[in-house]
């Protein structure tokens, strides 16, 4: 769906232009690194999160957390993100442009110009701040939602009465002092992180969950292997070969399957491709970690990630604060210090990568169309009073708010033509179009058109909120519609 031409300026311009993405302070010329989600933009945002919750956290074996942005100062030492969660500044000695590296980059990589880099030093990405105003402590905003997970542990587990296996999520708002913030909301200095902490005994390999479907899931995956020979060649395999291999153990496999599950009903799984890291760039926490890349118009770059944490987390607040994190476990009849698999998400890349996905300029109708998926739209209906004589506006007003009910987004416009209508909402992402014309009032007929195909329907209107909702749901307009002139008939 996405046009080959697409620039991240241009795709910049189009959010500002439709009211999804601005910049923040924009009267003031913006600040780098931060920005803010206009009306259409904050339904889709909303919308990404509720998704991500429906799918991984409104199961028996979740729960989910709101903490707070700012923590006690402890944490970010016992969790090793002052001494380590830093990157490096440099500048090309050729264009000037100033960018960041990581530490085992330094020296052996060079500018896209073909320019050597000039290093400045090594910066902290962790945002300082100050509690307290006659004796302020010095404090940070969180660089992730992940350490209050683990610190919460006990009085969640106890709260929820959880047993192993189980996890807890959250999202959020995390911050980082990014050295270049760059290409739109890809790298932001504010942004939002969907993860969850699933913890499991330490001794538990098998996953009972890894059921075929999982294993069977495929992977566009670049082996370790092959990085250290320097080259990028994709391999095509499955979730279950992988685990034959030994890169990673079932419930490392079976939550990867899952985010790979819900990358596909976004419609973004061809764009994803699997990274496994290599055993140098390892964080200090994990024995094994994919990033999951996706096809931006920049190139292929991270929106989520899944790395085994084992106990390192448990085990460093434990020591710091000098409380126990274990917990008894009924199964085996032992206190033990789980172990934990974490699945991650960039809410606002993942935007990003729907809205890439999504946009298509189409010559024939001379606009842009988002082709987004129908349950994330800004609006899954627009209802159209067709000349606004008679009773189309009092019929149109009473469909809108049967379909509100619904809990669906939708628009009501009586504006301009019939295809400024469409054309408006074309852009806008919106699937579904209902107009009410003069003849309605006697048929009790309206006319509903799909946004990808263009292709109109005639149906009854206490028919439109059912056909809605299997739309949503995924199921052809066209289809539907033969279905429902056959039930008439």
């Amino acid at each position: 769906m996405v046009s080959s031409a697409l620039t991240i300026d241009e795709l910049a311009q189009f959010c500002k232009r439709k009211g999804f993405i601005f910049r923040s302070s924009d009267i003031y010329g913006g600040f780098s690194g931060f920005w803010d989600y206009g009306p259409l933009g904050v339904e889709l945002f909303q919308k990404v999160k509720q998704d991500f919750w429906r799918w991984f956290v409104a199961r028996d074996d979740m729960a989910g957390i709101e903490a707070s942005v700012i923590s006690h100062p402890m944490t970010w030492q016992a969790s090793g993100h002052i001494a380590s969660f830093s990157d490096v500044a440099v500048v090309c000695t050729k264009c000037k442009q100033a960018t960041k590296l990581d530490k085992s980059e330094v020296g052996k990589v060079t500018c896209a110009c073909g320019g050597a880099y000039d290093v400045q030093g090594e910066f902290s990405l962790m945002f300082k701040t100050h509690v307290g105003a006659l004796k302020p402590t010095e404090a940070y905003l969180r660089g992730e939602t992940a350490q209050a997970m683990f610190m919460d542990f006990k009085l969640v587990q106890e709260t929820a009465r959880k047993q192993l296996p189980f996890g807890i999520a959250q999202v959020g708002r995390c911050f980082r002092n990014e050295i270049a913030p760059r290409d739109f909301i890809f790298r932001c200095r504010e942004f939002t992180i969907g993860e969850f902490e699933f913890f499991i005994h330490p001794d538990e390999k098998m996953c009972a969950l890894l059921d075929k479907a999982h294993t069977k899931v495929k992977v566009r995956l670049l082996d370790a292997e092959t990085q250290v020979k320097g080259k990028e060649t994709l391999s095509e395999t499955t979730i279950g070969e992988m685990v034959k291999e030994g890169r990673l153990d079932e419930w490392h496999a079976y939550w990867l399957a899952e985010q790979l599950l819900w990358f596909d009903s976004l419609g973004l799984a061809d764009k994803i491709k699997i990274r496994e890291h290599m055993k140098t760039e390892l964080s200090h926490y994990s024995s094994a970690t994919f990033d999951l890349d996706f096809e931006y118009p920049f190139g292929s770059k991270e929106v989520g990630g899944n790395a085994n944490r084992g106990q390192y987390d448990l085990g460093q607040h434990a020591q710091f604060s000098k409380q126990k994190l274990e917990l008894f476990d009924e199964k085996t009849k032992q206190k033990v210090v789980p172990r934990v698999i974490e699945p991650t998400f960039g809410i606002d890349r993942i935007v990003m990568a729907l809205l890439c996905n999504a946009y298509d300029h189409d010559t024939a109708r001379d606009n842009v169309i988002l082709h987004l998926p129908a349950r994330l739209a800004p609006a899954q209906v627009a209802v159209f009073p067709l000349t606004g004589k008679g009773k189309e506006e009092s019929i149109a007003r009473d469909l809108v708010k049967a379909l509100r009910t619904e809990g669906w987004g939708v628009v009501y416009d009586e504006s301009g033509s019939i295809g400024k209508r469409y054309a408006r909402q074309d852009e806008s992402g919106t699937p579904l179009c209902i107009t009410i014309d003069p003849e309605t009032e006697k048929t009790s007929k309206v006319t509903v058109r799909d946004r990808d195909s263009t292709k109109q329907v005639t149906i009854k209107v206490d028919e439109v909120v059912d056909v809605v909702r299997k739309v949503i749901r995924g199921e052809s307009l066209v289809k539907l519609g033969k279905a429902v002139e056959t039930r008439v008939k």
